[in-house]
């Protein structure tokens, strides 16, 4: 068993459709990036990636590269997960904590575990998503972005995993 850490984070500008694990929020801006800016997504994908030592989202899906201008970072996940699953490993599962002031998402966690369950390929109760607010505490609390946390566990099923005794 191995375990991941992943961390991104945006600025928020007026004039983007927010996008978070996948899911559409009204609001009225959203995250700056070269693909839809999903720090959820993103942070997963580092952590997946970093629990197999595969490296990080940049380095599979570098920005500034024409196929991933306005990428749908959920798809981007899906190919990260793939990534793992060819080099022998399993998520065994996700915990993501988002850091946004506004809007309110908790109306929302349920349609973004969904979402980051059909990109992984792991099952519900594999899967965690909480939202936290820093009550006006640095970029995040002053509503200038939005930051994610998320932390992943993979298991290694090759050969050399299960020795024959």
């Amino acid at each position: 068993m191995r375990v991941g850490f992943g961390f991104d984070a945006h600025r928020l500008a007026p004039g983007r459709q927010l996008v978070i694990a996948g899911a559409r929020i009204p609001f009225d801006k959203g995250l700056e990036g070269f693909s839809d800016g999903d720090v959820v997504a993103h942070a997963i994908i580092d952590a997946i990636l970093g629990a197999a030592a595969l490296g990080d989202c940049g380095a599979y899906f570098p920005a500034g590269s024409p196929e991933y201008a306005d990428a749908n970072s959920m798809d981007l996940l899906r190919k990260a997960a793939g990534i793992l699953a060819e080099d022998g490993f399993k998520i065994e599962n996700i915990d993501c904590t988002i850091v946004a002031e506004q809007p309110a998402l908790a109306a929302f966690v349920d349609q973004m575990r969904q979402n980051i369950v059909r990109a992984t390929g792991i099952a519900l109760e594999q899967c965690s998503v909480k939202a936290k607010r820093t009550e006006g505490l640095g970029f995040t609390g002053q509503g200038l972005g939005m930051a994610a946390y998320a932390v992943a566990m993979v298991e290694h099923r090759t050969a050399e995993s299960f020795p024959i005794i």
